[in-house]
């Protein structure tokens, strides 16, 4: 990896003729509607369909992608909260969606295999050339986007989507979990048709993620999950019964959906729920803290579209999670979508960065009383 420069974007006053803006995207963004108070900004723009987000130490964004095969580190010289550099970390990866940051290391899952790149954040202009963590993901390109994250146990969780839109299929359908370096893998949670989204709840550590449905059922069913496990072993009932109360036509055949974990929250039907995390930060208002935030990338697969927005999932006095509710959205226009969110991160003053892989940019979501 030495040699190669790897600087794709370095945005100064001073460039001139160099443009660091897309052309449009201002534009589109201000069609966003959020509750008052809020605002929301371009924080890094003309990246490759990025993915998941992760933050580093030093407050380095990553982001993985998927066509593109780019892993990017995004840095922020002066502090306003605009990329003045972005660089290619990796490329031309079988799909590296997954990103996460521990340990002072760079983990990145591309389909099979999850990468470490060790002392990433002082040598952003020459990376160095990665560790192989593992091998031993499945190879299949069905619900082949990985996503990474690290647990308050210290172990690493893996998303292995089914191989098919519904089927029974030995080794698909889980999220595993594993050592750092890859050793102690095994099988955490079952029954879970295509996860993009994994976070770990601050107060009871336990690990939330999101599910989504099945296809060809129709335009309001089965709803898309965001689902809690409370203990290692759960299966969550794809393929034999969706959304907590829906049998299979097929598959649910002398199946009881009393067997299989409910969702703790049922979703729009094939919204597309991806990135989610609960936010613990103190810019926006109290009745934000804790909440669980969602990026919906939206569907493909309904007579009239949904999703392409921001959801919010609060939770009662009792701790129970409430029905969502749109946080942001103007993404969607009519029934042409401009963007399609696809990851949520918060950053260390308490703003939320959201990645967009149809605009190719990354955005930051910030609150201020007027």
């Amino acid at each position: 990896m030495k040699g190669l420069n790897r600087l794709i974007l370095l945005c100064v006053a001073s460039v001139g003729a160099v443009s660091c803006k897309a052309a449009g995207l201002d534009e589109n963004l201000s069609k966003i509607i959020l509750p008052p108070g809020f605002s929301i900004s371009i924080y890094a723009e003309n990246l490759q369909n990025p993915r998941q987000l992760a933050v580093g130490d030093q407050g380095t964004v990553f982001a993985g992608s998927e066509a593109a095969g780019n892993v990017y580190a995004i840095e922020d010289h002066n502090s306003d909260y605009i990329a003045d550099g972005i660089y290619i970390i990796d490329q031309k990866l079988n799909r590296p969606t997954g990103v996460e940051f521990k340990f002072g290391s760079l983990y990145v899952a591309a389909v099979n295999r999850v990468l470490r790149y060790d002392d990433v954040e002082p040598n952003i202009d020459q990376p160095p050339a990665p560790d192989v963590v593992t091998t031993g993901l499945a190879t299949q390109t069905h619900h082949a986007n990985r996503y990474l994250r690290f647990g308050p146990d210290g172990l690493l969780y893996v998303a292995i989507g089914a191989p098919c839109n519904v089927c029974v299929e030995a080794g698909f359908g889980q999220i595993r979990r594993m050592e750092a370096d890859g050793g102690g893998d095994e099988v955490y949670v079952s029954g879970v048709r295509n996860s993009a989204g994994l976070t770990f709840s601050p107060a009871t550590g336990r690990l939330w993620f999101t599910d989504n449905g099945r296809d060809l059922l129709g335009d309001d069913i089965p709803a898309d999950e965001l689902n809690e496990v409370s203990r290692q072993g759960q299966d969550f009932g794809f393929p034999y019964c969706h959304q907590g109360d829906l049998p299979d036509a097929e598959f649910g055949q002398g199946k009881s959906c009393n067997d299989y974990t409910p969702p703790a929250v049922k979703l729009n039907a094939h919204s597309a729920s991806l990135g989610l995390m609960f936010y613990t930060g103190t810019m926006f208002p109290p009745g934000y803290t804790g909440a669980v935030i969602i990026a919906r990338h939206g569907s493909w697969n309904r007579s009239s579209k949904i999703g392409y927005d921001i959801v919010l999932v609060r939770f009662d006095a009792a701790g129970k999670p409430m029905a969502p509710e749109v946080f942001a959205s103007g993404w969607l226009q009519g029934e042409k979508a401009w963007g399609r969110p696809t990851d949520v991160m918060q950053l260390a003053d308490g703003s939320v960065l959201v990645s967009d892989d149809m605009a190719n940019a990354i955005y930051r979501i910030s609150y201020a009383e007027n």
